[in-house]
């Protein structure tokens, strides 16, 4: 019993950084420091540094966290086998209506974060490139290529990007009957109606 309080100090890795995603997508890195942590764990500070050396290890975690949850994740629907460009298409918007696939807000979080830090900016501005880059990629499978695939490209980015920096909310069935558009919009043909039932039935 005398090894319980250590053993609650201790926790897990994962506990902390959870806590330390909650804090920072709903108050920002200013919020993410040890002391507040522990306080709302219930844990001791000491528990802290059996899993992180310092502060800015656990600020890297979460940046790790954003880079494969997030471009991670656009790269592998991009990548995603598909039939037509719609189709591919939808396997990327899938990102933006399922929040298990894509966080919108540490996406959020991250850039308003690397305003104020110049190291942390350049890996955005890195991980923005590779996302256009996949996202160009796409477009020039099916056929697009040059100017018609990059500026495709970017609207898909920016649309998305635009999406979650003004905070738009609408049910999840919506946002998919509005994604059938954007298909449509982004490709410049129009899915077949095996392809938006398919798209559709994924997010009811």
């Amino acid at each position: 019993m005398k090894d319980a309080p250590l053993t609650r100090s201790r926790a897990s890795r994962e506990i902390w950084l959870n806590a330390a995603y909650d804090l920072f997508v709903t108050e920002g890195i200013e919020a993410v420091k040890i002391m507040p942590l522990a306080k709302k764990l219930k844990l001791t500070r000491t528990g802290f540094y059996w899993h992180f050396k310092d502060l800015s290890e656990l600020h890297d975690a979460i940046i790790d966290i954003w880079q494969t949850r997030n471009t991670g994740i656009i790269l592998e629907r991009c990548a995603a086998p598909a039939q037509s460009l719609c189709a591919a298409l939808f396997n990327l918007i899938d990102c933006w209506i399922d929040s298990d696939l894509f966080d919108a807000p540490l996406d959020l979080a991250i850039r308003n974060w690397a305003r104020n830090d110049a190291r942390l900016q350049a890996l955005v501005d890195q991980s923005d490139e590779v996302r256009l880059t996949a996202v160009k990629g796409l477009f020039e499978r099916f056929g697009r290529i040059g100017d018609a695939a990059h500026y495709r490209a970017l609207t898909v980015i920016l649309t998305q990007t635009g999406y979650y920096s003004m905070h738009v909310a609408e049910p999840r069935m919506k946002r998919a009957v509005a994604g059938c558009h954007y298909a449509e919009i982004f490709a410049g043909e129009v899915p077949t109606q095996a392809e938006k039932e398919a798209f559709l039935d994924r997010h009811r």
